[in-house]
């Protein structure tokens, strides 16, 4: 499965790259399915970041996950993602 990776989760002052909301699906009940699963993303470098789909973010199909070693670069946004 692939999902887009929309946006650093972020506060008013500061953003957390550690942290990254995916759009997976169109509605909650659909995206609750990936919960739990692991998101792989693939630099262009061929360097692979993995994290742990933590829990939905809003009620349009978007989560959150969460990758503990180390965060995504910018250069990520907008970009595919692959959930096993």
């Amino acid at each position: 499965m692939e999902a887009v990776i929309m946006h650093f989760r972020q506060g008013r002052h500061h953003q957390n790259p550690h942290q990254m909301i995916l759009k997976v699906a169109n509605s909650a009940q659909e995206a609750k399915t990936v919960i739990g699963k692991t998101a792989t993303w693939t630099s262009p470098a061929g360097k692979t970041i993995s994290g742990k789909i933590s829990a939905l973010h809003g009620r349009n199909g978007n989560v959150r996950a969460i990758f503990a070693d180390a965060g995504l670069p910018g250069q990520s946004l907008g970009q595919k993602i692959n959930i096993q």
